[in-house]
């Protein structure tokens, strides 16, 4: 992993701060937080359909992490605990491809996160007008090396992170990484909305086709590799 560009972003993080914007206080239990997407990595699609931002919509412990690129290509994580729904969904047209998960399960595509320390620190920072608390992560290949991720628990979802591989978290992520393959994905809140969730957001998806969670991961890894 490029280590060297995510210590870079950490240390701009750490100069510079935050500059965001935040529109409803705090305390929601619905809304909308937009994330800005940077890659370090080769990818199989080309980079014009990779996503340029995540939504996370939130309502009632409901969320949907969605990451879009041209011609609705991208991710869409789904859970819905009331339903019962923990999906997974992956399109790179005309391919459109779903897992459906189990409760406690991770979402596909986190298994090269496998065996990370998270480790919660005294730092704190105000990101989107929200007061944020700090951890940092380290991995088995190098140790030495550690990264930061930022996060707020003045948003009210419970268990927000539960599959992810941040699920020792109990608070929303405001600045955070994921790994896929060889390719690593940074995420920075560029703004946190007040905003009417509509329950049809949690519903499961339709015109996806339903595959083994060994074939999602197959085409994920694909595409990051």
């Amino acid at each position: 992993m490029r280590f060297s560009y995510v210590l870079f972003i950490a240390l701009i993080f750490a100069m510079s701060g935050y500059s965001c914007r935040e529109k409803g206080g705090k305390n929601l239990d619905q809304g909308e937080i937009h994330y800005n997407i940077s890659y370090v990595g080769d990818f199989f699609v080309p980079k014009e359909f990779l996503p340029r931002n995540l939504i996370l919509s939130f309502k009632d412990n409901k969320t949907l992490w969605e990451m879009t690129g041209m011609a609705n290509s991208g991710i869409i994580n789904l859970s819905n605990p009331e339903e019962g729904i923990f999906d997974t969904y992956f399109s790179v047209p005309p391919l459109n491809i779903y897992y459906a998960g189990k409760q406690g399960e991770l979402y596909p595509g986190f298994e090269v996160m496998d065996g990370m320390v998270i480790s919660e620190t005294s730092k704190k920072a105000v990101i989107c007008g929200l007061n944020c608390r700090n951890a940092e992560v380290s991995f088995p290949a190098d140790r030495e090396i550690v990264l930061d991720i930022w996060y707020t628990d003045e948003i009210k979802i419970k268990n927000p992170n539960a599959s992810t591989p941040f699920n020792k978290i109990d608070g929303v992520l405001m600045s955070f990484f994921f790994l896929m393959g060889n390719t690593e994905l940074h995420f920075e809140a560029e703004s946190v909305y007040k905003k009417d969730i509509s329950d049809d957001t949690f519903e499961r998806k339709a015109k996806y086709s339903r595959v083994s969670k060994e074939d999602i991961i197959r085409l994920m890894n694909k595409m990051g590799s």
